[in-house]
């Protein structure tokens, strides 16, 4: 370990630490060794020099041109782009994660095409969304919110939800409000080389340096101190849900936006037509989709309801076997490990069997692929101990008597990020799904058909989000932009506004052809051409 403590990114430069009451090191979870450079665990002294310098350059940046931001996002975008190779071998050596099978195919594309997505809503204003009643004189859209935003980063997605780089940077980016990232302790060397990209694009575009910047790591104490600071507008968080409960506390207290995606189990319904069709083939199907990444994924599938029969037999039968004989899978830290082993514990305890797996191994910090099994009855008995999340190569299978015992545990269920029910092509289980859909619709942000839930597009009709406690709030989502962007606005309404003294985009007139909506209707014309 070099003797040098790594600089923060505060206002608009890297410097030292102001106050670093201790540092720490990357980990190879792969190996449970540390590794690299020190980075410092901010105090009180960092994380004010921060919130201070964004403060300061909130209405400079509320006041740049689109053109500039989007500039920015697209010159980071190049820039991630064309680091792909080093920044997946840097994040694979923090994760244990793959660079040529996760992060350079999958995640790092990801990342630098959202930040071009966020470039392409700012110059069509489309996350705005311009209203225009002539009628009453009012005009309104969706503009900056007026003061910084807070993100913290997780474990599980070095890129595309990093702090410096992800969804929640974009979003805040594009709707011009000063972001702070918190990087997550888990890949601070893959942090810091991202945030180096940000903070070169930043300057080119001629934006106020102070407009992003970085702090590594700092006390619980001070997180929840800086989480209720009223300078603050939003805090995006992905992140377990005792910390964010914690966070979104805090936030509360001082009318600071919260925005945060807290756990989720995921459940997969396979009605009996279909794995009377496709049992084997599900099995391997849902087991590759539990053990991907080790089970690592916000959208992993938790549970799994079968009806009991002849062909739920055959399932459970041949999933166990492939879990059984699965290796085990790296966990992203030690921490993480530990978590996942009192998550199967605590399933165990609340009543589920243990089918295969259950253990740690070494070397580092991995974990067994994990199937246990729980009769529909104690389920019921037990809902909420049973669903708790198990954040790795875990899942549960629940299996029921009947379609009624199946309704009522989708009525027992949490809010969810997504729910799964296959159907049988010929029809067979098209009665079972019109009793369960419905159910299950109120209860996920997503329902997905034939699928495994794994993976989340990044598309404008996408919704990765859901009833709590999947989310803190069932109306926006964190991925799919302009929807992302939306999180981070405040609703502007201009009445009996001059036309000239007008945000762009709800003046009369239109050059640019914005979609705007006209006295009721969507339309890129001029105020007056639809009369």
């Amino acid at each position: 370990m070099s003797d040098a403590i790594q600089p923060i990114l505060i206002a608009g430069r890297w410097q030292p630490s102001r106050d670093a009451s201790s540092s720490f090191q990357a980990e190879d979870p792969s190996t449970g060794e540390a590794f690299g450079p020190a980075f410092p665990r901010s105090g009180a002294a960092d994380v004010e020099a921060a919130l201070a310098a964004a403060s300061a350059v909130v209405e400079e940046l509320a006041a740049a041109e689109p053109e500039r931001i989007a500039a920015f996002l697209e010159g980071y975008a190049t820039r991630i782009e064309a680091r792909t190779e080093a920044l997946a071998a840097l994040a694979q050596r923090e994760t244990g994660l793959s660079a040529s099978g996760r992060f350079v195919p999958g995640e790092i594309p990801r990342t630098y095409g959202q930040l071009r997505q966020a470039a392409k809503a700012v110059r069509e204003y489309s996350w705005t969304l311009p209203t225009i009643d002539t009628a009453n004189g009012l005009r309104s859209h969706l503009a900056p919110l007026g003061k910084p935003v807070l993100v913290f980063g997780p474990n599980n997605f070095p890129f595309a939800f990093n702090g410096i780089a992800g969804s929640d940077f974009a979003s805040s980016i594009a709707a011009r409000n000063p972001l702070i990232a918190k990087a997550h302790p888990s890949h601070p060397n893959t942090s810091k080389a991202l945030a180096e990209l940000a903070h070169e694009a930043l300057l080119e575009a001629g934006l106020p340096a102070a407009a992003v910047q970085m702090l590594y790591q700092f006390p619980r104490e001070l997180g929840l101190e800086l989480a209720g600071d009223k300078r603050l507008g939003a805090i995006g968080f992905t992140g377990s849900r005792p910390a964010g409960l914690a966070l979104k506390a805090a936030s509360d207290a001082a009318g600071v936006l919260f925005y945060a995606e807290l756990s989720s189990i995921n459940p997969v319904y396979l009605l009996p037509g279909v794995l009377a069709e496709q049992g084997e083939a599900l099995a391997a199907e849902f087991f590759s989709s539990c053990t991907m990444g080790a089970g690592q994924f916000c959208t992993n599938p938790g549970v799994v309801v079968v009806i009991d029969g002849t062909h739920s037999d055959a399932f459970v039968a041949a999933a166990q076997a492939k879990f059984a004989a699965g290796a085990p899978g790296v966990m992203l830290s030690g921490g993480g490990l530990q978590h996942v082993q009192q998550a199967v514990a605590g399933l165990r305890q609340a009543g589920a069997e243990l089918l295969a797996g259950g253990q740690a191994a070494g070397p580092g910090h991995r974990f067994q692929p994990t199937l246990l099994s729980v009769d529909g009855a104690r389920f019921l008995a037990n809902a909420e101990a049973l669903q708790g999340e198990a954040f790795g190569p875990v899942s549960l299978l629940v299996r029921v008597a009947d379609l009624a015992q199946a309704k009522a545990i989708t009525r027992a269920f949490e809010g969810n990020l997504t729910g799964t029910i296959y159907r049988a092509a010929d029809g067979s289980d098209d009665a079972a799904w019109a009793e369960i859909a419905p159910l299950l619709r109120a209860r996920v942000g997503r329902l997905i058909a034939n699928r495994m839930p794994t993976g989340v597009a990044v598309s404008a009709a996408q919704n990765h989000g859901g009833p709590y406690p999947s989310t803190s709030h069932p109306g926006f989502t964190s991925v799919g932009i302009p929807g992302a962007v939306r999180r981070f606005a405040a609703l502007h309404s201009y009445d009996q506004v001059p036309d000239a003294l007008l945000p762009v985009e709800l003046r009369d007139g239109n050059p640019g052809g914005v979609w705007r909506v006209l006295d009721g209707q969507w339309s890129t014309a001029d105020v007056g051409a639809l009369a």
